[in-house]
């Protein structure tokens, strides 16, 4: 088994740990990678919490962790759970939250999983296996309405409704039950309508939107963002890795609405971004890891009314 590349290390745990003594969570833990890094610099004074709804992801990170399982806690749990989990331990306030959003290499290069239009199996993309709803039902079962919204709002495809369309007849005909099936649908159509090489994969945005919308991705994430910034202590820091330009939204927008002095005013506390824009990982790093190259990291500190008082 073997997970994604971790992306920004040095970025990541340069600029989130404030200090050794503190509690950190890892909301998106993976294959441990970022959270064996932050791990190295903490310990053993610091504890790390780890969090992710995929079990197969939380196996592999146990064994790649167990060097530090006394200052460990690994939960599965979707983070807009993350003040529960937190809660449940004892935490009240931490010193650091941490994501790393979108999907790990592995769900991608695991056919069954059902993420990758490269791979030919059944329609999953679950995150979290335990869950009911999946990509086969969204294809064959979802209005031709629903299918153009979220098309349209998850994957920001152009031919949004024609594919919907397309799709809703196809199904009368037959059940769309694999990847390769709807990737194959929506190449003919492209082949159609459009002339020359595509930039991208005709089936990416598609297959972003329905994935996103399996897994609940964004409203997860934003609810866990505004959690994220109340459970941190003042001083304490966020950081938010994204790979594609709605992830990347959502995180700008709420960063920037906690940075509002009336919304401080209103909590007593706020965010302050560390830096204007976001850090993009080397050319290096993309040469030796080419799916870092749409990635991008914010970070932000956590401030009082005091701070604010004094810029």
């Amino acid at each position: 088994m073997a997970f994604h590349i971790p992306v920004m290390i040095e970025q990541v745990v340069t600029n989130l740990i404030t200090r050794k003594t503190g509690i950190y969570v890892d909301c998106t833990v993976g294959g441990g990678g970022h959270s064996q890094n932050i791990l190295e610099t903490i310990y053993p004074e610091g504890i790390l919490v780890g969090l992710d709804q995929d079990i197969e992801a939380l196996e592999f990170a146990r064994e790649r962790l167990k060097p530090y399982q006394d200052r460990v806690v690994l939960v599965k749990s979707n983070f807009a759970d993350l003040a529960i989990v937190l809660q449940n331990l004892g935490f009240s306030k931490v010193t650091g939250v941490f994501f790393d959003l979108g999907i790990s290499s592995h769900q991608v290069d695991t056919p069954q999983r059902g993420f990758s239009f490269n791979k030919d199996n059944f329609l999953d993309m679950r995150m979290d296996l335990s869950k009911k709803l999946h990509a086969h039902y969204i294809v064959n079962h979802y209005s031709e309405k629903q299918l153009t919204e979220i098309f349209s709002k998850y994957g920001e495809e152009r031919f949004s409704r024609s594919l919907a369309r397309l799709i809703a007849l196809e199904r009368k005909k037959n059940p769309i039950e694999t990847t390769n099936q709807l990737a194959e649908l929506i190449i003919n159509f492209y082949a159609k309508h459009k002339k020359g090489k595509w930039r991208i994969h005709p089936a990416t945005k598609i297959f972003q939107a329905i994935r996103i919308e399996v897994n609940g991705e964004l409203s997860s994430l934003e609810e866990a963002l505004w959690k994220a910034v109340n459970i941190l202590e003042v001083r304490g820091r966020i950081g938010v890795i994204s790979y594609h330009s709605l992830e990347d939204r959502t995180v700008k927008n709420i960063f920037r609405e906690w940075e509002k002095k009336e919304i401080i005013n209103q909590y007593g506390y706020g965010l302050k971004k560390l830096f204007k824009k976001p850090i993009y990982p080397s050319e290096e790093e993309i040469k030796q890891n080419p799916r870092a190259r749409s990635a991008r990291l914010r970070l932000a500190e956590k401030i009082g009314t005091k701070e604010v008082s004094e810029k």
